[in-house]
């Protein structure tokens, strides 16, 4: 039966993670695709040490890996790279781009590989079939017109470090800063906050760290669905008596049980590990609050006994202590359990368990960075963390999990849009060339110079920026106006469907294909959300002939745009991959000494994080201490009938990408069409089960955002709170509601209001 046959059924979910549930998934999603024998050689391959990096969540490849190195959304994503499904030129002689946006975003990428380079014809509505060469030339006499401050050139975060870099330096070729990327949309907040308070953007642990802490403290992150392979760490820790204490909205399958697919003791009884030893549904945006009242305890517990903080830590390598801890000590509980959702005894009993623990990892995701004080709500997990010096000793420290394979990879090679995170003086000693020096647009600003009509091309490498993006229903006709727009890409989404005035869409080979060029089979590398580097080498058989690798179609984009350099040997890094590593080692040589020989390093190589030995690279030279000036990060004001919604991802989907619709966790079958619920939510607002409602913005009223036909489904969450999937609810959240300082859009607190059918 296929999903848009399937009637929609909704029943809770019973069993845990993992388990029965993966396999019988996997086996569906192998069908539909029809992979063969082929997909499953390559799922022997996937995160191995000589194999390819999966193409979904940046968790690292270990070392010593298990014998399936994969995990349910990992296989999934194979298994949708390698269909059999294709889309060549005839599929678009059958179908107009207006027919095809009223697909859903399923349908269009279930329909298969892109096949032949396309470009768009207005007359009739269509893409048709262009020569490569005929596509390059035409995109580069385009932007020779242009403005390069009023180009786009945006990255999804699953290209290669090669074809990361190569692009980064395209752009600034031709004179464009405006580089924004997949993290300005998740985890720029990690980029912004950390490095303000510990002098490094990025996670500060390695994997075997898990093995050496004695407490975990989690906030906003779901395993289960966006990174399962974390799944088996979090296992090995319950199992020898870590501690982890969950900070979520939801309760969410993955940090509550996880039966292991590779154990057969768990396959056979049905049996399950228990994850979290204690469980904290925080109010969205509440976290401020929760995280301050665990360091009331934690302080007033050190002020009454002694020997609870590390004051020598705090001396020694800390600055603006004393100013927090006042704050906290003057918290008033109250405060603390209106703000947070939670009583004061859940709050000391999580703050009894980081007293008494010596090595605490603190992990998050999403839940933490979306929001439009999500930099508080960051430096409150540093405030806590600092108490016990709970940074740069085996065991501890902060592990963000990040989400596309290479997002964090490719910011280490330029693609930013910050003038100061960029090596510009080595791209102009090394290429021969000045490199603007303006900042950039990040992915708000891009949105915005679009919807103002001041952007005048938009060039896509991979990703859905469109249905990615917030404010759907403002953004898709002013993408529509744009100049140009060109989307690299393996399969067909909406974002293809809203043409400039020109536009092309041009197929790549995807990491998993064999990728032939002059000096033969090259390999790629990505860095996962350690920091840590490693090789990919796709084998499989390439979906068709006539597609060309990410950097073959960067080179042929750049000598159709730039004046020739002999700076910069296109040609050459396309025939070998290994001299573009060599340039990469060139402008970074502190991170990449000796790229080619140790890219692979089983475990990959570390291009190293200060933080970690305790090196402080911060306006004061110390970690810092920051104290919030409010106590909820939503960044808007409570009023009747206005609740926090909260954008999810179902266990079906990876980003903007949708297997298929089938939530399994949360007991949501044939439908992404829902809003979820509280019961006592539903009781006050005279809400029945089944309900047909709408969701409406409630802020920026002047422009109607809402989205309708929504099914009411009882669901168990905080008081005020909402759920419901994203990308489709992305249309509920104006551009402007954002993160201050990262521009991350606050995806996680948006405030809507419920209204019923007439």
């Amino acid at each position: 039966m296929r999903d848009d046959e399937q009637q929609v059924t909704i029943e809770p979910y019973t069993g845990p993670s993992g388990g029965w549930g993966s396999m019988k998934s996997l086996a569906e999603i192998g069908a539909r695709e029809n992979v063969g024998a082929e997909a499953v050689r390559e799922l022997t391959r996937q995160n191995k040490p000589e194999g390819f990096m999966c193409v979904s969540c940046a968790w690292g490849k270990p070392g010593h890996p298990h014998v399936a190195e994969f995990c349910e959304n990992g296989a999934k994503a194979t298994a949708w790279e390698l269909t059999s499904h294709r889309i060549t030129p005839d599929f678009f002689r059958e179908h107009t781009l207006t027919e095809l946006r009223g697909w859903r975003d399923y349908d269009l990428e279930q329909a298969g590989r892109l096949t032949h380079p396309m470009r768009y014809d207005r007359n009739t509505d269509k893409y048709v079939a262009v020569p490569w060469e005929e596509a390059f030339r035409e995109i580069g006499a385009k932007l020779k017109l242009y403005d390069p401050t009023k180009v786009i050139f945006y990255a999804s975060g699953r290209a290669s470090l090669e074809t990361s870099y190569m692009w980064a330096l395209y752009a600034r070729l031709y004179g464009s800063q405006n580089l924004p990327d997949s993290s300005n949309m998740c985890h720029e907040t990690t980029s912004v906050g950390l490095k303000k308070a510990i002098g490094s953007p990025v996670g500060t642990i390695h994997l075997d760290d898990y093995d050496h802490c004695d407490a975990i403290f989690y906030f906003g992150q779901n395993p289960g669905t966006n990174s399962p392979r974390f799944l088996h760490p979090l296992r090995s820790c319950a199992k020898r008596g870590v501690e982890i204490i969950v900070f979520n909205p939801l309760k969410e399958r993955g940090l509550e049980r996880f039966a292991d697919p590779q154990n057969p003791v768990e396959m056979t009884t049905g049996g399950s590990t228990p994850i979290a030893t204690q469980y904290h549904q925080v109010k969205a945006g509440g976290d401020i609050a929760a995280i301050m009242g665990i360091m009331k305890f934690v302080i007033e517990r050190d002020d009454e006994r002694g020997g609870v903080l590390d004051h020598d830590f705090i001396r020694d390598h800390t600055v603006r202590f004393e100013e927090v801890a006042a704050m906290a000590r003057a918290a008033d509980w109250a405060d603390l359990e209106r703000e947070s959702g939670l009583k004061r005894q859940a709050m000391e009993a999580a703050g009894a368990v980081y007293a008494r623990s010596k090595r605490v990892i603190a992990v998050y995701g999403m839940g933490i960075t979306q929001h439009v004080r999500g930099i508080l709500n960051l430096e409150m997990i540093v405030n806590l963390m600092l108490l016990r010096g709970n940074v740069g000793k085996p065991g501890a420290g902060f592990g963000p999990v990040r989400g596309h394979s290479n997002v964090q990879g490719q910011r280490t090679v330029g693609i930013t849009e910050k003038p100061e995170l960029a090596p510009l003086d080595k791209y102009a000693e090394q290429y021969g060339f000045e490199p603007p020096r303006q900042e950039g647009w990040d992915t708000v600003k891009a949105c915005e110079a679009v919807r103002d009509g001041v952007a005048q091309a938009f060039i896509q490498l991979g990703g859905n920026f469109f249905r990615a993006v917030p404010d759907h229903g403002v953004m898709e006709p002013r993408f529509q106006a744009l100049d140009l727009t060109v989307h690299v890409a393996t399969k067909l989404n909406r974002s293809h469907l809203l043409p400039g005035k020109v536009s092309y869409l041009l197929p790549c080979l995807g990491r998993i294909e064999q990728d032939m060029q002059a000096s033969g089979p090259q390999a790629v590398t990505m860095e996962d959300s350690f920091s840590r580097i490693y090789g990919s080498r796709g084998k499989a058989t390439p979906a068709a002939d006539t597609l060309l690798s990410e950097p073959a179609i960067v080179a042929g984009l750049a000598k159709a745009t730039l004046p020739h350099n002999p700076k910069v040997p296109w040609d050459e890094w396309v025939g070998d991959y290994g001299l573009v590593r060599d340039a990469i080692e060139e402008t970074y040589p502190e991170m990449f000494e000796r790229f080619n020989e140790r890219m692979w390093m089983p475990g990959g190589f570390w291009k190293g994080v200060a933080a970690t030995h305790r090196e402080w690279k911060t306006e004061s030279g110390r970690a810092e201490f920051n104290a919030p000036d409010v106590l909820n990060a939503t960044g808007f004001e409570e009023a009747d009938g206005r609740m926090r919604l909260i954008t999810l991802r179902s266990n079906d989907q990876f980003n903007t990408t949708i297997y298929g619709y089938h939530d399994r966790f949360r007991g949501i079958k044939g439908t992404r069409d829902v809003v979820m619920v509280n019961p006592a939510e539903m009781e006050r607002l005279g809400l029945a089960d089944g309900e047909e409602v709408s969701l409406v913005c409630d802020v920026e009223t002047d422009v109607s955002r809402r989205v309708d036909g929504l099914r009411v489904v009882p669901y168990d969450l905080p008081d005020g709170c909402l759920g419901a999937y994203y990308p489709e609810c992305n249309v509920l959240i104006p551009v402007s509601h954002h993160a201050r300082e990262s521009f991350v859009p606050a995806a996680k607190s948006v405030p809507v209001r419920i209204e019923k059918r007439a």
